[in-house]
C-alpha cells in the first residue's frame, strides 16, 4: 500500500473540491467502476466542457487518474486512486479531532457470515490480469470470498502470472486458464472486467448482478522483459489495491463486513 501524508494545504483543498455536489457525484459513480467521459456525461445528463471541468478539478487534486483503453485508442477511461482518497479523507478527520481517523481506519469484525461473497473477473485470454486479480482476492478473502476468472478467448497462464503470486505466498496449482462460457447462467455478486475489450463483450449473468470495470493496461503486450515484469508488478499492485477496497464493502446481500488479510511479498516484505 502507497503511503500518504497530506499536507493541510491538500486537506483544505479536499473540502474545496468535494463540497461541490456534481463532484461528489462523479467520485461516486468513478468509485463505482472505471468510466469513459461520455458515460459520465450521459449519467450526469450534464454538457461534455461542464464535466471536464469538474474532472480537472478532482486531477488537481491526484483523486483521479485516466488511462488510455487498449481497445479504443481514442477513449479514455477515469478512475479514483483509492490510497489518495483514503489519505486525505483520514486527514481531514484528524485536522477536525485527532481520534476520528483512527474510528474510521478500524477493521470490522464478523461474528459468521450467511454466504461467500461470489466474484467473477474477466479478461479477454484469463492469462494475467484477472489471474493476478483472483488469486489475490481469494488470498485477502479467504473463506469469505468464492472468487474465479476467466477469458473471452482463454489462453495459457503467464508464467509472471504465476510468479507473482507465489511471491506473495499464494498457491497457484488451481491457476488455469478458463472459458467465460463454462460460468454462463452461474450467480454472481460482482462481475469485474479488467480488460477494455473483455468490458465491450461482457455478457449478462442472472440476478444481474454489479458489473464493474477497471481499465488496467495488459502487461503480457510489452516487449522488454525488464519492463515487462515492471509492468506486472505495477498491475499487481493496482489490483491489490482495489480489490482490498473492494472487500470492505458490506456484503451487497447480507450487508456484513468481513476482516481482510495484508497481502506482502514474500522476497521484498511489501507489495
Amino acid at each position: 500500500m502507497t503511503a500518504f501524508n497530506p499536507a493541510l494545504p491538500d486537506v483544505v483543498q479536499f473540502f474545496k473540491v468535494l463540497a461541490d455536489e456534481t463532484r461528489l457525484k462523479v467520485m461516486r459513480l468513478l468509485a463505482r467502476s472505471d468510466l469513459r467521459v461520455g458515460e459520465i456525461v450521459g449519467q450526469l445528463n450534464m454538457p461534455q466542457n461542464a464535466v471536464s471541468y469538474h474532472l480537472k478539478q478532482l486531477r488537481s487534486l491526484g483523486l483521479l487518474r485516466d488511462q488510455r483503453s487498449n481497445s479504443d485508442g481514442r477513449d479514455v477511461y477515469y478512475s479514483v486512486d483509492l490510497d489518495r482518497l483514503q489519505a486525505l479523507y483520514l486527514a481531514a478527520g484528524a485536522a477536525l479531532h485527532p481520534g476520528i481517523s483512527t474510528t474510521l481506519s478500524e477493521e470490522p469484525a464478523v461474528s459468521g457470515i450467511d454466504r461467500p461473497l461470489r466474484v467473477l473477473f474477466l479478461c479477454t485470454h484469463n492469462s494475467a490480469r484477472s489471474q493476478l486479480a483472483e488469486g489475490i482476492t481469494r488470498h485477502l478473502g479467504g473463506t469469505y470470498v468464492e472468487v474465479w476468472s476467466a477469458g473471452s478467448a482463454p489462453a495459457q497462464v503467464h508464467p509472471l502470472t504465476l510468479e507473482l503470486l507465489a511471491e506473495l505466498g499464494i498457491d497457484t496449482s488451481r491457476h488455469v486458464a478458463k472459458s467465460l462460457e463454462q460460468f454462463r447462467g452461474q450467480l454472481f455478486d460482482y462481475v469485474i472486467t479488467v480488460c477494455d475489450r473483455a468490458r465491450d463483450s461482457c455478457p449478462t449473468f442472472p440476478d444481474d448482478p454489479a458489473q464493474i470495470h477497471w481499465s488496467i493496461p495488459d502487461p503480457t503486450a510489452i516487449e522488454d522483459e525488464q519492463e515487462r515484469r515492471a509492468a506486472f508488478l505495477k498491475v499487481r499492485r493496482e489490483l491489490s489495491t482495489r480489490i482490498r477496497y473492494l472487500l470492505s464493502l458490506p456484503h451487497p446481500v447480507s450487508g456484513q463486513r468481513f476482516p481482510i488479510r495484508s497481502v506482502v511479498d514474500s522476497s521484498t516484505g511489501q507489495l
